[in-house]
């Protein structure tokens, strides 16, 4: 009995991970648009998500990166390659807080690549680790594995697109619509979706019978 029980609480505290990590995906955008209304010189979005670097959101930006890489970072997961796949996502969203897209030397290197590496590293979850499935999936799994991989997708598509928007330079009439800073919004919503769904928020397997598991 103490036996499922400790199982029991470890699977909760995954699953509570899993739920912050996916709001605080979802948050951040959010949070930053609507906070730099209200402070931000021009009151408007900014051009991308790292320009809230230079204004009063630059605490939300940092700390809000800083709490994800936390969170990914102790992501235990199932097997080693959940592990790597957390640490390094926790490294490079830390990459992304500590590094200005324009700061000087090689700092927007750093956060340009680590932004890159970021959100490929959490497609990968998304698209091979969080769809692993036993023999007989349910209704629910196979709903939220064409979700996951759906995010995943989503993820990918946001970051070649951002890459080459910069490699053709832009212009100034399509700068003014944002579209960096809502691909950007896109991707971590994408992400913060695909970990709630794997919190087990939406789409919930039905109660198991005592000493199994699910992916």
């Amino acid at each position: 009995m103490g036996q499922d029980s400790g199982v029991a609480d470890t699977l909760s505290s995954y699953r509570t991970l899993r739920r912050i990590i996916g709001f605080l995906g979802i948050a951040l955008p959010v949070v930053l648009a609507l906070w730099g209304f209200a402070v931000c010189d021009d009151h408007r979005i900014q051009l991308s998500i790292s320009d809230y670097y230079y204004c009063r959101t630059r605490d939300a930006l940092v700390g809000i990166l800083f709490t994800i890489g936390w969170f990914l970072y102790a992501y235990p997961g199932y097997e080693r390659k959940d592990n790597i796949a957390g640490n390094l996502a926790g490294v490079f969203a830390l990459g992304v807080a500590l590094s200005p897209d324009h700061g000087p030397g090689i700092e927007p290197w750093i956060h340009f690549i680590s932004a890159g590496a970021l959100f490929l590293v959490l497609a990968y979850f998304s698209l091979f680790l969080f769809t692993k499935t036993g023999d007989a999936p349910t209704r629910e799994k196979r709903i939220r594995n064409r979700l996951y991989r759906s995010c995943g997708v989503v993820m990918v598509s946001c970051i070649v697109v951002i890459g080459l928007y910069h490699v053709l330079s832009g212009s100034a009439g399509v700068d003014r619509l944002r579209p960096v800073f809502w691909l950007e919004s896109a991707a971590l919503w994408a992400f913060g979706w695909s970990w709630m769904v794997k919190g087990e928020t939406l789409w919930r397997d039905p109660p198991l019978p005592p000493g199994s598991s699910v992916r």
